[in-house]
Formats: structure tokens, sequence, C-alpha cells
């Protein structure tokens, strides 16, 4: 089987696409192969994340659909048609039986590509909100998946489905006990797990570096920083009195350990990124989510879902002053974290990329059109 796979930006559109091809090729009769292309741009990070996956990687021209001011607008437009025809000879060469979009405008020359050369098309929506390229894409493909129902209302009826967060098959094999063991944390104190998303994030970061020595004496920190606060950050890690130093586990980046670290986790501090609403579920473990304020919609409604749902709280980035407080209060009552992780559990959908896998086949059995 022949599978193009598109999305980009961020590895909350990567990594449910990686979840989704792992689904699909266990899904395969004995003896035959998933043949993989990922179709991106480089301006994301999708690139490096499908690289180390080992998966071939083909890059176009993308932007956003729509732009502030005109001449914005007229130049987008321009790139994204560049890219489409990219698109269409790089899908005619491949000559994939089905599209996988996971949104972002990397992957809408991708989906205009399908249709023009009439190879079914899946979209899978992280979010709960859809973008504008979710929107349009959606509108082009045969089959919309969506992570949960409340997503239903803004996208066309008759051809969605609702499955939850294909999360990486690892977020259920990993456990507290080996995450502490192979980041090299104590198995008794309490761990705060600190990320901003793939790219990591600036006022998230500052906030940390000024109450770093409070919180290392409420517990070990594990903060994935991005690559580029990591130089900074490190130089107030060696600052540290030796004592609190070797309570902080800076990092720039995870790939592979991402999922042992927050299962280490007693609480986590993060963006409210689309990856938050599965990958916290699937470890249970409760957080404080700080939504990008420029994220439109997006970040804001996942971190209301996961508040109202009683797996969460909210801190909004202006309030990132009371850091402190709001953690130290969680992580010093037991029973509401008992609370939250329950609830966080009660949202994990463990066979999410099993259902969008289900999808594809279906679609790939179809005749062309």
């Amino acid at each position: 089987m022949r599978l193009v796979l598109s999305g980009g930006g961020t590895g909350g559109h990567v990594y449910p696409a990686l979840s989704v091809a792992e689904a699909v090729r266990e899904l395969l009769p004995a003896g035959e192969a998933l043949d993989l292309l990922y179709v991106g741009t480089l301006a994301g990070n999708e690139s490096q994340i499908v690289e180390r996956a080992e998966i071939p990687f083909r890059d176009v021209s993308a932007a956003p659909i729509r732009g502030r001011l005109p001449w914005q607008m007229v130049a987008n437009a321009a790139k994204i048609a560049t890219g489409a025809r990219q698109a269409r000879t790089i899908l005619g060469d491949f000559a994939p039986q089905v599209v996988l979009s996971t949104g972002g405008y990397a992957s809408f020359p991708v989906a205009l590509a399908a249709r023009g050369h009439k190879i079914p098309l899946a979209v899978y929506l992280p979010d709960l909100v859809p973008g504008w390229a979710v929107r349009a894409i959606a509108r082009l493909a045969q089959r919309v998946a969506a992570t949960a129902v409340e997503s239903l209302r803004r996208l066309p009826s008759g051809k969605t489905v609702v499955t939850g967060y294909p999360v990486r098959s690892e977020f259920y094999r990993v456990d507290r006990s080996g995450g502490r063991e192979r980041l090299g944390l104590s198995p008794e104190e309490k761990v705060l797990f600190i990320s901003g998303g793939s790219t990591g994030a600036q006022r998230i970061n500052r906030a940390i570096a000024t109450e770093i020595s409070g919180l290392l004496e409420l517990c070990e920190v594990v903060h994935v920083s991005g690559p580029g606060d990591e130089p900074w950050l490190r130089e107030i890690k060696e600052d540290l009195p030796v004592a609190l130093r070797d309570r902080y586990h800076l990092y720039g980046y995870m790939h592979d350990e991402m999922p042992w670290a927050m299962a280490a986790a007693d609480l986590a501090l993060c963006r409210s990124g689309a990856s938050v609403i599965g990958e916290l579920p699937a470890l249970g473990l409760p957080a404080v989510l700080v939504p990008l304020p420029l994220a439109g919609a997006h970040q804001r409604t996942n971190a209301r879902y996961l508040e109202k749902h009683g797996a969460a709280e909210i801190l909004e980035e202006e309030s990132l002053s009371d850091l402190l407080p709001v953690v130290g209060s969680l992580l010093h009552d037991e029973e509401r974290l008992r609370k939250m992780r329950d609830a966080s559990r009660r949202l994990a959908r463990p066979n999410a990329a099993a259902r969008i896998a289900d999808v594809i086949m279906d679609l790939a059995k179809e005749p062309a059109r």
C-alpha cells in the first residue's frame, strides 16, 4: 500500500500522522508492505521528525491561506499555487492510494494536488477548533476524523468520525519507575515536567528562570526548553548551588525520551497545543496549561477542554508570576492530583490511531474517482 502523509509546522501535526501510519502497517495483510512518503515544508520541524522516523520527505512551497494585509494574501496565494504544482508532480510520481492530512498550512497544497489527481483524501483534525487550512481541506476530503465531539459543529456533516487523538504507541508502554530510572530522577521526589512545545516557549522559559530556585526546593524539574533558549538556561543552571543544580534536568529537545519524561512526572506545566489532548490523558498526567495567546482559539479551547473535565488548570500567560504558588499548591495536594490523574485517564483514547487507520483502509478500497 502506498500512503502519503502531510501536515506540519509542529509536532502536534506530525506525530499523529506517524502514529496512524504505524497503525495502518499493523492492519495490512501478512507480506504486504506500507510504502510511505511525507510531503511538507522545511519551514517547520516536520522534516527532522520525519527523517528520524526513516520516512522519505519531500518539500513543497506553502503559506497561510489568509494574510493580514492585501499584499500578504497575494504573496501567499502565489506560494500555495507553486506548492500545489510541486505536490501534483510528487503525487503523480509516487501514485499513492490515499493521502492523509493532519492540518497546518503546509498540507493545503498537497490536498489540492490530491483532489486534482482524484486520490482519496482523509483529514484528521488534532485541535478541537479547526484552523483555516483544515476547514478548507475538510471540504476537499472524502473523510474527516476529529479528536472530540466538540469539533463536529465546525466540520462538514456526513463524512466526519470522532476518533480521539492518535498518540504514539510509546505513550502507552512507558511507566513512572522506568521514566525516573532513564532520566536519573529520584524514585520518591515530586517531579515537574515543563515544555513549551516543539520549538519552546520563551515566556514560560523566562518565568521558569525567575522561579527556578523555588521550584527546585519543591521538586525535581525536567525542562524541555526548545533549542533556542537552551544555552542561556544552561548558564543559569550552572550558576545554581550544586544541591539544586542536580535537581534541574534541562533539555533543548526530546525525541524518544519524551514519553518517559512525562510518565516520570507528577505534574506538567506546558502550552496547550493539540498534543496535550492525547498525550496527557494517555499517561494520566495532571497539568497546568498556559495557552498561547496568539494561537487564536485553538490552544485556549484545548486547555478549557481538559480543565472542564477536571484534568488540568489554566494559568494565563500574563499570570505567570503566580507560577510558583500554583505549582506548589498542586504538588502538595496529593488528593487533588489523584483526582486530576483519574480525570485525565478517562479522556484517553488508546484506539484512536487504529480508528483513523480503518478510515484510510476503507478509502484505499474505493475505486478511483
